[in-house]
């Protein structure tokens, strides 16, 4: 099966799941959102890497597993 995620947002996914408590399967794990969020964040933030951050936040809000 083909992966949905490019790899840069697969990446911070799976940082991601391996922070939360809940596994990458559980319907209580809100890591793709909250990852979506931090990126968001971080745009405010990084002028150069900002359209880069936004499309990968983007994707992880877009995607389903």
């Amino acid at each position: 099966m083909t992966n949905p995620l490019s790899p840069a947002a697969q990446a911070v996914l799976d940082a991601a799941n391996g922070a939360n408590s809940y596994g990458p399967d559980d319907c209580l794990n809100e890591s793709r959102w909250i990852a979506a969020a931090a990126l968001r964040a971080a745009a405010v933030y990084c002028k150069r890497d900002r359209p880069q951050l936004l499309a990968i936040a983007a994707e992880l809000e877009g995607g389903n597993d």
